[in-house]
């Protein structure tokens, strides 16, 4: 991986985090190891819209704590100064496509506007900042020839989700090229399809049968023969965290977006997925309902070997693997064991391996 945990703890012990998203399943996580690593972290973000939540079952020790809108100009901007931070990690969002097109104008708000909010918030903080930006692998114009897309892929989206992230790529490129140049220093970050235990989101597939295992009925499954880049979370909030130590250290070349992904097994299927997930929780087979109106795309794939490249980066965990350790972290808990517990444990083996 290029440099020991060590090394890696050295950096982050003490520094100062402004995450946004952290209710959220990915940022659940992401708050738990900068914790761990000894970072000083303070989370802004809507309450946690689903229960359980993962971010209320681990309890994590924040430094502060903003629970607002990113829709709020004045509540980011405030966050910003009271926190201080040296590095943002920007992971709130809305992040489903069927609830973008039930509420396209709240998911282009949330999304490109909220992120406006952040990056004028930055424009006007007077030290020198390091960001994050997490985007999405849907952001790409996606004509679904099967290639796996570069950086350098032209931009689109045709569902609001989609787009609405491709507008808040363009949006930061504008305000880095426009205010930022020579003082702060931010990358986006394009990654989706992410598993992992504590995800209780609606409209995704190991939740829904999570879900469907403990209520004993069906997932609905809207396309069963999409494929997807999965992984699980702990790779892309590894290449995040690199991310930004490089950008925070001015690495030489490094470029200003990076997919992160799987190297390999990006054709599993929807599908194949849902049909080996609810054997292992006992839940009943799957139905296919074609849901009318949403539109999603059928293939999908990123080309990560960028940021393999730049960073010294790679996923640790096949699919397959990937899927193992997220059914392990279900069962355990639905066994009865303490999610705290799981999630620095599955952390704590992954990070043996760097």
């Amino acid at each position: 991986m290029g440099v020991g945990i060590d090394s890696w703890r050295d950096f982050w012990r003490g520094r100062r985090v402004l995450l946004t998203g952290h209710t959220g399943f990915k940022g659940a996580w992401a708050a738990r190891w900068l914790h761990r690593l000894g970072a000083e972290v303070h989370g802004f973000a809507l309450p946690p819209d689903n229960a359980p939540s993962l971010h209320a079952l681990l309890k994590t020790t924040l430094a502060g704590e903003t629970l607002a809108d990113l829709r709020d100009a004045d509540a980011v901007s405030a966050t910003l100064a009271a926190a201080k931070p040296e590095i943002i990690l920007h992971f709130a969002a809305q992040a489903l496509v069927p609830a973008s097109y039930r509420d396209p104008v709240g998911t282009w708000t949330s999304n490109v506007l909220g992120t406006i909010h952040l990056l004028e918030a930055m424009r006007r903080h007077s030290q020198s900042l390091t960001a994050v930006i997490v985007t999405t692998d849907k952001v790409y114009a996606n004509n679904e020839s099967g290639a796996a897309f570069p950086e350098s892929a032209p931009l689109g989206g045709d569902d609001p989700y989609s787009a609405s992230k491709a507008a808040t790529e363009i949006a930061v490129h504008s305000w880095v090229k426009s205010f930022f140049a020579g003082r702060h220093r931010v990358g986006t970050a394009r990654a989706g399809n992410v598993i992992g235990g504590g995800d209780w989101s609606a409209d995704r597939l190991i939740p829904d049968i999570v879900r469907a295992a403990q209520q004993q009925d069906s997932v609905v499954l809207r396309r069963p023969e999409a494929t997807r880049p999965w992984q699980h979370v702990l790779d892309p909030v590894h290449g995040y965290l690199r991310y930004a130590e490089a950008l925070h250290v001015q690495k030489p070349g490094l470029p200003t977006s990076l997919n992160f992904g799987p190297l390999e097994d990006q054709r599993i299927t929807v599908g194949t997925i849902a049909t080996d997930l609810t054997k292992a929780f006992g839940a009943p087979a799957w139905r296919h309902e074609p849901q009318q109106g949403i539109g999603e795309k059928g293939v999908l794939a990123l080309d990560a070997r960028l940021a393999a490249q730049s960073l010294s980066w790679q996923p640790r965990f096949t699919t397959q693997v990937a899927l193992d350790v997220t059914v392990a972290w279900y069962r355990d808990w639905m066994a009865g064991a303490d999610a705290a517990v799981l999630t620095d444990r599955q952390i704590a083996d992954f990070e043996d391996g760097l």
